[in-house]
């Protein structure tokens, strides 16, 4: 059974915990150990994740299967990129610990984000992907994202990633 609940600041450590193993998962290869090292340690920690939930602007959700925290969301409401509508959507965050892959439980925590957006009368989403997460970077256009740009992810001060911007319009 999947159930997807909200996040409280009760919950900091749990998606601390989730994010620094999916980002590891799915961005480990990207730059030097060291590089992503520092990353993990700078953003992922209870303390940070407290502070983001915190902020109202900043909507988490966590995916659950069973009794088991599967992976989480993050969107912002009204987060506009230059040359987008104001009302629209910012996927932040959706990560799936690598275990729960073949479930195809991201999809749920997705469509569950997108229906969220829509109640919230936002005309859209948009989101960063890494151009060499391949598996993500397909699950968003078969999710009917498009490819409207690019951006260099700045993962430390002698490394980026390339990202694809993506949009979905509803």
């Amino acid at each position: 059974m999947v159930t997807i609940v909200k996040a409280t600041t009760n919950d900091a450590a749990l998606l601390a915990d989730i994010g620094r193993i999916s980002f590891i998962e799915s961005h480990g290869h990207s730059a030097p150990a060291a590089d992503i090292d520092a990353y993990v340690a700078a953003k992922y920690t209870p303390t940070i994740l407290q502070q983001e939930l915190s902020d109202p602007g900043n909507i988490y959700h966590i995916l659950y299967h069973g009794q088991q925290a599967a992976g989480y969301s993050k969107i912002i409401l009204h987060s506009p990129h230059p040359g987008m509508q104001q009302n629209i959507t910012k996927l932040e965050r959706i990560y799936l610990l690598k275990e729960f892959y073949q479930l195809k439980l991201g999809y749920q925590l997705l469509q569950f984000n997108i229906d969220l957006s829509k109640k919230n009368n936002q005309a859209g989403m948009w989101l960063y992907v890494w151009k060499e997460n391949h598996r993500a970077v397909n699950f968003y256009i078969k999710a009917g994202f498009q490819i409207i740009g690019s951006y260099d992810f700045k993962l430390s001060e002698t490394h980026s990633n390339p990202n694809h911007r993506m949009l979905l319009l509803y």
